[in-house]
């Protein structure tokens, strides 16, 4: 196993960066839906989304390399968690319910902490 750890972050940026990227792209298409539902404005949507899908990239690029991509990337993703954690506060629990009903922080909390990681440990692996 011993052998396997320095490609262990792998693991790691492929989960945050599928999320991510994943969820950036999806927002464009229902942008206007989403900007109502959240009242928020529809360049707020775009930049949400480009910054998440661009973060994604990031980290994914910031495995090949010993510059700032993980850092820059890992940095995009806990600023736009924080974000999401003030929409979701007032319930843990990720699943939806009537008073939240897009869910809790939960799964919020754990895209930051894993953000937090490879913000504080760069490509130190």
């Amino acid at each position: 196993m011993n052998k396997m750890a320095p490609y262990a972050h792998w693991f790691l940026r492929v989960a945050l960066a599928s999320v991510f990227i994943y969820h950036g792209l999806n927002k464009f298409p229902g942008a206007e839906k989403l900007s109502l539902m959240l009242q928020m404005p529809m360049i707020a949507i775009y930049i949400v989304a480009a910054a998440e899908a661009i973060a994604g990239i990031l980290l994914l690029a910031g495995g090949f390399g010993k510059g700032m991509s993980t850092r820059i990337g890992a940095g995009i993703i806990a600023i736009v968690m924080l974000g999401a954690i003030k929409i979701h506060w007032g319930q843990w629990s990720f699943m939806p319910s009537q008073t939240h009903p897009l869910g809790g922080i939960e799964f919020q909390v754990g895209l930051l902490l894993c953000a937090a990681y490879l913000l504080i440990k760069g490509n130190e692996f």
